[in-house]
């Protein structure tokens, strides 16, 4: 992984840990936010350890109590994780 990807795949999980931190998130959210962590948090990232870190936060996005700050930090989170996704494969 080239520097610029390893920037970007930091910077994800540094905002994903701003969510599982954030307590005015609902308890269920950072749960799943912090289950998203656990899937990125080998050293180096791989496409299949992204798309299910993907495919939770996706799935969490469309929760009727996420507060709205919230949901568009989460679309940031999905769309860095898609870009390292995009550059490791």
């Amino acid at each position: 992984m080239n520097e610029e990807t390893k920037k970007e795949f930091l910077d994800a999980k540094e905002l994903m840990e701003e969510v599982a931190e954030d307590r005015t998130v609902p308890r269920n959210i950072r749960k799943v936010v912090s289950d998203a962590i656990e899937k990125v948090s080998s050293e180096d990232a791989t496409v299949v350890n992204c798309s299910e870190a993907i495919y939770l936060l996706d799935d969490i996005s469309n929760d009727i109590n996420i507060p709205s700050h919230t949901r568009t930090t989460i679309w940031e989170i999905i769309s860095k994780l898609e870009g390292v996704k995009e550059k490791i494969k």
